[in-house]
């Protein structure tokens, strides 16, 4: 009887120790496991999961239970209260992460446990109505960008032996991405259950990644080697790579791929921020053909998700051919489909932008890692992910706050997002191509 009992019990927990067997394999393969990558890869899964029951449960409250016109009063209200200070804070983040090399392990473990903490007050403030949850949802997105800023850093630190930063950062993004789809409708049936359940479910997801934080192993917390990048130089920094070196190299001092690469990446960030917002209202006033309007949205997040997980894919297979190249190829292909998607505007082409831009902007990512990992000292690398993730993260809020402005007209807004694109691309594509024929030939690939 005793082992019958023992098969059943043994039957019934193989589903989820299979699973969990097959996960750790899968984040450990390629010697990641030894250099501690895999367990950035479960952190970041985790970070993911948390950050989209916040998102689910907020998004319930300010967005979807209310008419239109009160929803984008209380969506601008949201964002003045939270991203407004968030454009001020963010550029500290960066330098302030930089005094805190020897507690990289401590911050993001902190990052953690403030979501976790905030999840609870904005449970509360959910069920009362309280001006609490605009203060806390601050916290929650500075805590999120601050954990954004260190991972960028610590990523470096952990590469397996013959493993690229690309291919590292692809499996980080990834696991983050295939969490964020589990945990989506999981979060939406506990929203079913109760508005609350979704934040409650946050708060254990960011205790266990503030446990899973100090898992990581003790040479993320090591300095040695590094100091700080800028991400402009004065007259004193002589440009070029065959200069003479600098006391203090920053990101120009190596020639111009890397910030016309930053340039280009800003570019796709602002045009997520502003698609995130904009199509949010748009599609809620005017849903896509045959569907409501939360199918319309859904059916749009699921088509961005799938392009940014093409992309991330994609990325590690190209392995950072000729990055300068692809950042070109892939902001001119998005550029077409936001003026192809403006001219002939319809439900299955704002879809399909909307995989464009997420294919994209995750190739170009990807291109950019490689060029700092190509055209920066390993003295300031580490730095310069950090302030480069910076400057991404405040493309993406402006991007956000025009969207959220924008006038409910689908042609318009899509011109204009059409317009920044043009923008970068033509500020951008004379160096990058400068850069790939001159600078990027001579120096070997990442592989």
């Amino acid at each position: 009887m005793g082992g019958s009992v023992r098969a059943v019990g043994r039957a019934l927990h193989f589903p989820f120790t299979g699973t969990a067997r097959g996960i750790r394999k899968a984040t450990h393969a390629h010697g990641a496991g030894e250099s501690g990558l895999g367990k950035l890869i479960e952190l970041h899964a985790v970070n993911g999961a948390g950050d989209v029951m916040i998102t689910v449960a907020l998004a319930s409250t300010v967005f979807f239970s209310v008419p239109t016109d009160e929803a984008r009063g209380r969506v601008a209200l949201y964002l003045a209260i939270t991203m407004a200070p968030f454009t001020v804070l963010a550029p500290v983040i960066g330098p302030l992460l930089d005094k805190l090399p020897h507690g990289r392990r401590a911050a993001m473990a902190g990052a953690m446990l403030a979501r976790a903490l905030l999840a609870l007050i904005i449970a509360g403030a959910v069920s009362t109505g309280s001006l609490e949850l605009y203060p806390a949802a601050l916290g929650v997105l500075v805590a999120s960008k601050a954990y954004g800023v260190v991972r960028s850093a610590v990523v470096p630190r952990l590469l397996p032996p013959r493993f690229s930063l690309v291919k590292a950062n692809s499996r980080v993004t990834l696991g983050g991405l295939l969490a964020t789809g589990v945990a989506a409708p999981v979060g939406a049936g506990l929203h079913a259950i109760g508005e609350r359940w979704p934040l409650y479910g946050a708060f254990v997801i960011f205790m266990a990644g503030t446990f899973l934080s100090f898992s990581l192993p003790p040479k993320v917390d090591s300095a040695k080697g590094e100091d700080i990048a800028l991400l402009a130089a004065d007259e004193e920094h002589l440009h070029g790579p065959h200069r003479q070196p600098v006391k203090r190299p920053g990101l120009r001092t190596v020639g111009i791929a890397v910030t016309h690469a930053l340039g280009a990446n800003a570019a796709l960030r602002w045009l997520s921020g502003f698609l995130t917002f904009f199509l949010a209202f748009l599609l809620r006033e005017h849903p896509l053909t045959g569907s409501s309007a939360a199918v319309s949205l859904g059916m749009v997040a699921v088509a961005a998700g799938v392009g940014n997980a093409l992309g991330t894919a994609v990325g590690a297979w190209l392995r950072a051919r000729a990055p300068e190249i692809i950042i070109v190829t892939v902001l001119a292909v998005v550029l077409g489909a936001a003026i192809t998607a403006a001219v002939f505007f319809g439900a299955f082409l704002v879809a399909c932008l909307t995989a464009t831009a997420g294919f994209c902007l995750a190739l170009a990512k990807l291109s950019l890692d490689a060029l700092i990992q190509r055209d920066v000292p390993e003295l300031v690398r580490t730095s310069a992910f950090a302030r480069s993730e910076t400057m991404l993260q405040m493309a993406w809020v402006l991007g956000g706050a025009i969207g959220i402005v924008m006038p409910l007209n689908g042609p318009l807004g899509l011109c204009v997002a059409a317009g920044v694109l043009a923008i970068g691309w033509l500020t951008t594509v004379r160096g990058l191509i400068g850069s790939a024929r001159h600078g990027g030939a001579s120096k070997g690939r990442v592989a």
